[in-house]
């Protein structure tokens, strides 16, 4: 699946402390439903925020940080 680190996200299940979330990611030219969790514990992100990649644990899990810019 390529390097997935740094690759940029939209969050469509909320993730938070003891929350598994739902990130959907662009992958092989369409879009993928990850399950995911914050990289910083503690941290929350809404439905709809994009979020980025800070670490892929194959086959379907990515840690997330909130995308600036």
């Amino acid at each position: 699946m390529g390097d997935m680190v740094g690759k940029r996200g939209k969050v469509t299940g909320g993730i938070g402390p003891g929350l598994v979330g739902e990130v959907m990611i662009e992958v092989r030219g369409g879009v993928e439903a990850f399950l995911a969790y914050s990289a910083l514990p503690g941290e929350e992100h809404a439905v709809g925020e994009l979020v980025v990649i800070v670490e892929y644990l194959p086959p379907r899990t990515v840690y997330v940080a909130p995308a600036f810019g």
